[in-house]
């Protein structure tokens, strides 16, 4: 077997390939080939049938294939055209030609040229550079978005670093895993006795007298995580300063970090004290049996009341601290926009999501916070409903069609259309029953109804009782 594989191909006269099989070879092992003449007479043309991006090209057949050339290809192809006819063997050259035929050819053609030894006929076996060329301009696109995230990186770097220097109190960020130090500001190496870039990499602990890491990084964690009101007090092994530690704990990238301010322990409290209308109105966010949550201006969960995590099946607040409210709205960034991009919204009946997936219909009205965030305050919609639904019969008026935009989003349009007819209806036959002091027969000959309809409309809509009492 392995002998006759080489006598195949160490023939003197070449391969032996019957006729009737190099087609189906050329075509399959080029995207297209074309029999030229040296003038440039297309004689015929085949196409791979695995490549769809060539389509059909029979009609090139009998037409000189500069029709098919872009001008800046013509010149260089019959060039090399008649330089291979005319038996030139050291022109192997491949070249790219870009084609034209009322077709998207996205990508040039590159084509080598190959003696047919019939009549000066040269054979050009075509390659698509398409998929290069897609996936060098996937590689531009790729670049292009890694040099923008860089330059977005270096621009908030740049910020990060103005920020954290300008400001007056010491901050250090520490890794929860390790408890090395990750980045200090001026004042932070100035209360710990240091220079801030001889911080970064260094254990915490070693700049703290009588503190193990593990004790620390355990007391930081559960300072941080009880709404930042607990500070832990240590002392600077360095400068000898009792500090105090204020934790906030986060996560970034997936890692847990701490960011620790630090201020001198007989310093003022940089907390504001609070104040009896203060005490009142914590008093009222956590005991409020709506559930309010508060959000920053991008739309991310800043706190949350009882009532909230009641609602949305959550243990604690600090679950939901950093986390996008559009979690917890069936629609999304949808309704996020709605709540906090229109001011003329006061009642928005919407659906929630809570933690293991269970949707509750809420009516929910939002409040804009002077720090550009907003207060969402939600009430179940069953208790609203029923409510409502006892309402006529205390005496309260039923919906008007001024409060038709409180419905929108809670039923299908078919069903508000159809409650907001009923009220027009109740509405003109009232006010028919006025126009014509009570006559039945004079309202309905003005309402277009028979006395019977008008009856029965008015007994339907309890005004029947009413007017005969």
């Amino acid at each position: 077997m392995a002998t006759r594989e080489i006598d195949f191909w160490n023939e003197r006269a070449g391969p032996r390939i019957a006729p009737e099989y190099l087609g189906d070879i050329l075509s399959t092992a080029a995207d297209l080939a074309l029999i030229v003449g040296p003038t440039g007479l297309v004689h015929s043309t085949t196409t791979n049938p695995l490549n769809s991006a060539i389509g059909k090209i029979d009609h090139w057949v009998g037409r000189d294939i500069r029709d098919f050339l872009m001008p800046d290809s013509r010149v260089k192809v019959m060039r090399q055209i008649a330089a291979v006819a005319g038996g030139d063997a050291t022109r192997r050259d491949t070249i790219e030609v870009n084609h034209h035929d009322g077709a998207a050819w996205d990508a040039p053609i590159r084509y080598t040229f190959h003696l047919t030894g019939r009549e000066g006929r040269v054979l050009m076996l075509g390659r698509d550079l398409g998929p290069v060329a897609e996936l060098q301009q996937r590689l531009i696109r790729a670049q292009m978005a890694l040099e923008r995230d860089h330059e977005h990186q270096r621009v908030y770097e740049t910020r990060f670093r103005v920020l954290l220097d300008e400001t007056a109190e010491g901050f250090v960020l520490l890794d929860v895993a390790n408890g090395r130090i990750l980045d200090a500001n001026r004042r932070a190496g100035e209360l710990l006795g240091h220079r801030p870039d001889a911080l970064q990499g260094t254990s915490l602990a070693q700049e703290l007298d009588g503190r193990r890491r593990g004790e620390l990084i355990d007391a930081l964690c559960a300072a941080g995580g009880r709404d930042r009101r607990d500070v832990v007090r240590v002392r600077a092994t360095r400068s000898g300063a009792d500090l105090r530690l204020r934790p906030r704990l986060f996560r970034g990238g997936g890692e847990r970090v701490l960011l620790c301010r630090i201020e001198p322990a007989d310093g003022v409290e940089a907390a504001p004290a609070r104040t009896a209308t203060d005490g009142r109105l914590r008093d009222l966010f956590d005991n409020a049996a709506d559930a309010i949550v508060t959000l920053d201006a991008d739309g991310m969960i800043t706190d949350g009341n009882e009532a909230l995590l009641s609602l949305l099946d959550v243990d604690a607040a600090a679950d939901l601290h950093g986390r996008s409210m559009t979690d917890f709205l069936v629609r999304g960034l949808v309704d996020l926009r709605v709540l906090t991009g229109s001011d003329g919204v006061r009642l928005y009946a919407t659906r929630v999501v809570s933690a293991f997936g269970t949707q509750v219909g809420v009516e929910v009205t939002p409040v804009p916070l002077s720090d550009g965030g907003h207060a969402l305050l939600m009430r179940e919609a069953d208790r609203t409903l029923a409510m409502r639904e006892a309402a006529p019969s205390a005496g309260v008026p039923g919906p008007t069609v001024d409060n038709a935009r409180a419905l929108v989003g809670t039923e299908p349009l078919r069903d508000i259309v159809a409650s907001m007819t009923d009220v027009i209806e109740k509405e003109c036959i009232e006010a028919a029953v006025e126009l014509t002091s009570n006559n039945r027969v004079a309202a309905a000959e003005m309402l277009g109804l028979s006395r019977q309809s008008l009856y029965v409309k008015l007994r339907k809509y309890g005004l029947l009782r009413r007017d005969e009492g």
